[in-house]
């Protein structure tokens, strides 16, 4: 039986068992579709072959306050069959962002929210008694893979707690910093689960941001809108030692990889993949962005993180494929750079 069938049938049955044992060296991800346009990428996430596939955000465009218009968005969704083969496949694991959350920009206002985590949980196929459908908001964690080829994926919940975002005019966009001491991305309950997310033992931790951590430049949302939630991300970071952490965003409607000195100790990098139909189709001028490092400005696209495990130090490559399949950005990084000590 193929290694991936049989990953399948143990996350049907138990996701500890496969969670814990199964080496994982490919994880593609992916954010922004829209559910009603055709969405022929699926072909070539299919034949990049991953272990593991994250829907890290909008991954529908609900934008309602009916859930039942929002199942059906998502059955149309899910009966895409490119998307269905992928699912049949490999485990499929995710968070929400804005849209598929129920409103554009969307924080802890939404009035719909406890109904909307329903449906998103139906929609990964979560068990009707797991404690996920009790918990408030949709974040969750996995570890994959034996000691020394540990990988966590950390998926965070930007949109349950979120307070609201303030623009410089009270009229919209572009939002600017939020300095109320009171604001937060992630809600007490998240941070303390967080914290604890990264105190445990991994190699490699992924975590799923919907929305950028690392980019500053641009108006639309980021953690710099809650500059003093983005220091407090970095500072738990150095305060639980948690080595080997990759962001991984979207929202953006391109793909861009950043890297930052935040000061934890060694860099951190933001893989952004966006959208998988969603991003611009013809070229245009890049946005600002002093941290960027690698960039893909139009173009559909999906994220694919490889890793080498046979060698003595673990390379990572963080790639973007387009919507023909062709690789548009390879940033080659040792699993040692992420260690601290890296930087001072």
């Amino acid at each position: 039986m193929r290694l991936k069938s049989i990953l399948l049938l143990l996350c049907l049955t138990t996701t500890v068992a496969w969670a814990n044992n199964t080496v994982i060296s490919r994880i593609g991800f992916g954010s922004c579709a829209k559910e009603d346009r055709p969405q022929p990428i699926w072909n070539h996430v299919n034949a990049s072959n991953p272990d593991l596939f994250l829907l890290i955000g909008d991954n529908i465009y609900g934008d309602t306050k009916d859930m039942d218009v929002m199942r059906k968005k998502y059955a149309q969704f899910d009966s895409i069959p490119e998307f269905a083969q992928l699912r049949k496949t490999v485990p499929v694991l995710g968070t929400w962002d804005d849209h598929d959350y129920g409103q554009n920009d969307a924080g802890n206002g939404y009035p719909m929210k406890k109904e909307s985590q329903q449906v998103f949980l139906d929609f990964f196929r979560v068990p009707k008694d797991s404690p996920r459908r009790e918990q408030e908001g949709v974040y969750h964690s996995e570890i994959f893979g034996p000691e020394g080829k540990r990988v966590q994926v950390i998926l965070l919940d930007t949109r349950y707690f979120r307070s609201p975002l303030k623009s410089a005019d009270n009229s919209g966009k572009p939002y600017v910093a939020n300095d109320d001491p009171r604001a937060t991305i992630l809600g007490k309950k998240q941070w303390s689960w967080f914290e604890e997310q990264l105190r445990k033992p991994a190699e490699l931790r992924l975590v799923v941001s919907s929305i950028q951590v690392v980019s500053e430049d641009h108006g639309s949302e980021k953690w710099m809108n809650f500059p003093s939630e983005r220091e407090r991300l970095f500072q738990l970071i150095a305060k639980t030692k948690a080595a080997g952490i990759v962001f991984l965003s979207g929202d953006r409607h391109f793909a861009e990889i950043s890297m930052m000195n935040a000061k934890v100790g060694y860099p951190i990098y933001d893989f952004t993949s966006s959208g998988l139909n969603q991003a611009a189709k013809q070229w245009r001028p890049f946005q600002t962005n002093h941290h960027r490092v690698a960039g893909m400005n139009f173009d559909d696209n999906f994220g694919l993180i490889t890793i080498d495990w046979e060698k003595a130090d673990p390379i990572l490559s963080l790639q973007v494929h387009d919507v023909e399949g062709d690789l548009r950005i390879n940033q080659k990084l040792p699993l040692s750079v992420l260690q601290f000590g890296t930087l001072k």
